[in-house]
């Protein structure tokens, strides 16, 4: 046994191993077939955690004039990059000098040719790009940031090379810019999920993503034969939400057309499909705005919104695009440039992509506000088709070393948390932990589902009312008892009737729950849902160790007030019960992990993804609190791991007095 010491009490670790007791006259396999059966609705998860985000989206709100409008969207920019982009380290990185280095030139085709370049994003993340540039000039012309999506192929995507050439052969400089996690940086270091390490951290894992693009305009506007005034942004999907987050953001953009690339945060609570990754559903982003009004703040510069039809992917025309140009046209409208606000929808072939119907679409578009309608501009497809390159042939040389996500976040957290001694403080700390996962608190109700025998057990189903949530929970009780537990895992439920057994074989009543984003509480696409949650301010954390304190009270309260002990099992309900222990300290009595954690820098050192841990990565949370630090606010009460990593006998070697 170790104790880990706080300045006014201390809680007992218990490091061992337990063996299971089966009740005789029941099998794991006939508590799991009762298990199996549904206790909710099929749909009640989803219904759930659709109407807590919907009503927490940010409306557009009311404007009257343009002038008013102008005041708002510049409040709204500067909040989003302050709030959002450029949170912790990342304002640093925004300010620190960003090397370009040119490489080699090669041949493209008849009137231009294609340089190789490669540019800092950050201090030591490079990434690739490719300049379509016209052998001859007349004076100033167009530039065009060219960005894309999750095609694996990069910046050596067909439609996107096509695209280069044809505006490079209208004279306009192109950048095929390599997309972080795609083409060349197609890396486990850079998958989108993993950017959610540097969140944990403090960090927005935003702004890698964000200033890729804004390092790219700056390589544009350096030319000299650069016009600012005719500067552009497209792109297809994951492009498309680039183009309209750097359009929205940055105003030396003066043209954009995003190609089915993103809806409003109310359609993806609708259409699932649309739940976007890390990148496009970012951390308390939508505690500001949607992206209506993103939309609504390229007025009056010119915005082409290309939807497919029958998108495959994402973003159908049929559902996507008309409450952003409901919203987006008012706006327009108070300039008197409602005819900047255009909308284009592709049928043939009608899914998800960038070709030449939706190309030609952007060459009327840079036709009529770059080049003011001239008739002599040929805005039909050139046709290229022989002068698309390969990947190999458009390979850029990147410095070997090269950092990452995750090479990021592990630099980060290195020093944290900041304060590294356990709290001198706990009521204190204990406060600033609940601001920090937004920890919520509920009060449950019951109602009786089922009640049925199994073996010596009598087996009880409940529908939990939590707060604005409904929970499955089944309790477990044989003849005898004297005592509550309260179990979770990872798995749901239904994979813990072994563990059920050796607890009830204790003579404990067992509530088995699950919480949101769990087994039979999840939703469809419940981890796409829990970074909506994130967006909307709050944290998946703070919900569900908000609803386990919240059960473990009603459990509390049906047997005489005796405390109950908290069974978690999986790292993420073991993590989940630790903060709802450290908030809950009458209801919960003590705690019995299974795989547990040593410390939250695991999830960054094995290089999860906020896919794996859906509630771990929590903004900010390790630059002020570790394991060790919310194990210690459980005090005095008794914390047991059972088969404990080497890393969690390491980590709790240094709670020993």
């Amino acid at each position: 046994m170790t104790y880990a010491r706080t300045r006014n009490s201390v809680v007992a670790v218990v490091i061992c191993l337990l063996s299971s007791v089966l009740l005789q006259g029941a099998e794991p396999s006939d508590l799991e077939k009762i298990l199996a059966r549904p206790v909710l609705d099929a749909d009640q998860p989803l219904i759930d955690v659709q109407l807590y985000c919907v009503g927490r989206i940010p409306k557009m709100p009311e404007t009257a004039s343009a002038d008013q409008w102008t005041q708002q969207a510049d409040h709204l920019r500067e909040t989003v990059l302050r709030d959002v982009v450029y949170r912790g380290r990342a304002a640093q990185w925004r300010d620190a000098p960003a090397r370009v280095e040119w490489l080699d030139t090669i041949e493209g085709g008849p009137g231009y040719h294609i340089k190789k370049l490669r540019y800092e994003v950050l201090p030591g993340l490079w990434t690739a790009a490719l300049l379509y540039e016209p052998e001859k000039f007349e004076g100033k012309v167009p530039v065009i940031l060219n960005v894309n999506g999750h095609s694996p192929e990069g910046k050596a995507y067909q439609p996107k090379q096509l695209r280069c050439i044809n505006q490079a052969k209208r004279g306009m400089l192109a950048l095929n810019v390599e997309w972080l996690g795609m083409g060349q940086l197609r890396t486990d270091g850079f998958q989108h999920y993993r950017m959610n390490q540097l969140d944990l951290c403090g960090t927005s894992g935003l702004a890698p993503f964000y200033l890729a693009m804004k390092r790219g305009l700056d390589i544009l506007l350096d030319f000299e034969h650069a016009d600012p005034e005719r500067l552009a942004v497209t792109g297809l999907s994951g492009g498309g939400w680039q183009t309209i987050t750097i359009s929205s953001l940055d105003t030396r953009v003066r043209l954009s057309v995003p190609v089915a690339g993103y809806s409003s945060f109310v359609t993806r609570t609708e259409h699932l499909k649309d739940l976007g990754d890390s990148e496009q559903t970012p951390c308390d982003l939508a505690t500001i705005l949607d992206y209506t009004h993103l939309t609504a703040m390229m007025a009056p510069r010119p915005t082409l919104l290309i939807y497919n039809q029958d998108d495959n992917c994402c973003f159908e025309a049929k559902y996507a695009l008309q409450p952003l140009v409901d919203a987006a046209a008012p706006v327009f409208q108070l300039f008197g440039k409602r005819d900047n606000l255009r909308a284009h929808i592709n049928y043939d072939p009608g899914t998800h992509n960038y070709e030449q119907d939706n190309r030609q679409a952007l060459y009327r578009m840079l036709r009529d506000h770059f080049y003011s309608g001239n008739p002599q501009f040929n805005a039909e497809e050139i046709p290229s088709e022989d002068e698309i390159k390969t990947p190999e042939q458009l390979f850029v040389e990147l410095p070997e070393k090269n950092e990452d996500f995750n090479t990021l976040a592990l630099a980060l957290a290195k020093d944290l948390p900041h304060e590294a001694d356990l709290p001198a403080d706990p009521q204190a700390r204990r406060q600033r932990l609940a601001e920090l996962v937004r920890f919520k608190t509920y009060t449950t109700t019951a109602a009786e589902v089922d009640r049925q025998t199994c073996g010596d057990l009598t087996v009880r189903s409940w529908k939990l009312t939590c707060g604005p949530w409904t929970l499955p929970c089944v309790e477990v009780a044989p003849r005898q008892l004297d005592k509550t537990a309260l179990l979770c895992g990872d798995a749901g439920y239904e994979k813990l009737a072994a563990e059920a057994q050796r607890l009830a074989a204790d003579n404990n009543r067992v509530l088995m729950v699950d919480l949101t984003g769990i087994g039979k509480a999840a939703p469809g696409r419940a981890m796409l849902f829990s970074l909506l949650t994130s967006a909307i301010g709050d944290r998946p954390l703070g919900i569900v160790a908000g609803q386990l304190a919240a059960v473990a009270r009603w459990a509390a309260e049906t047997n005489q007030g005796k405390p109950v002990g908290l069974v978690a099992v999986g790292p993420r309900m073991s993590f989940t019960a630790l903060v709802a222990a450290s908030q809950e300290t009458k209801a919960v009595g003590s705690l019995q992990l299974t795989g547990a954690l040593a410390s939250l820098k695991e999830v960054i050192e094995t290089n999860k993804g906020v896919n794996d841990l859906p509630e771990l990565f929590c903004f900010g949370l390790l630059k002020e609190f570790d394991v060790k630090h919310i194990a210690a606010l459980v005090a005095p009460r008794r914390i047991v791991l059972r088969e404990p990593s080497d890393g969690a006998r390491q980590e709790l070697a240094g709670l020993l007095q």
